[in-house]
Formats: structure tokens, C-alpha cells, sequence
């Protein structure tokens, strides 16, 4: 997991919930940062916006922690690169 990606999400959860990023570790849950479920839909909406992609309802909500957060974005980014390759290819 680029470390990278990593800070941006925990930049984005830092922000949305109005925290200190150094106070969020990329092996916290979201239950131990006491995060409900609004909390969650503003969170899942802010990274959606972030690295403009599609969070599907189905997985999020298995996402349960920062880096399970960090998992599900990386695969998303490269599933969206590989389809934008292939549309290149062909068109």
C-alpha cells in the first residue's frame, strides 16, 4: 500500500471529522475513533470526491477501519486505470 495513499485518506478523514491526521493511524478502526454512521456517509462521500471514484453501497459498508479504507481505494484507482487503458486501446 503506497504510503502515499495512505496520508491522502487519512488527510480526508482528518478533515471531514475535524481531527489532527497525526491523530489517526492507518490501523485504527472506525469504532475505535468512535465514528458513527453519519460519520461514516460523510467520510465515504469526501473520499468519493477526493480520488473521484465510486465507493459501491455493498462495500462500503465492510469497511470498518483505516486500512481497509486505504485496501478498497487502492483496488478501486486500479481497476478505474486499467478500464481507462483498455477504452484507450479500443477507441
Amino acid at each position: 500500500m503506497p504510503a502515499e495513499l495512505a496520508a491522502r485518506v487519512i488527510e480526508v478523514i482528518a478533515k471531514t471529522q475535524h481531527l489532527q491526521p497525526g491523530s489517526i493511524t492507518i490501523d485504527q478502526t472506525f469504532a475505535d475513533m468512535k465514528f458513527d454512521s453519519l460519520d461514516g456517509m460523510n467520510i465515504l462521500f469526501a473520499i468519493e470526491t477526493e480520488f473521484d471514484i465510486s465507493i459501491p453501497d455493498d462495500q462500503a459498508v465492510q469497511i470498518k477501519s483505516v486500512r481497509e479504507m486505504v485496501d478498497g481505494i487502492e483496488k478501486l484507482i486500479v481497476t478505474k486505470e486499467a478500464a481507462a487503458k483498455e477504452a484507450a486501446v479500443q477507441g
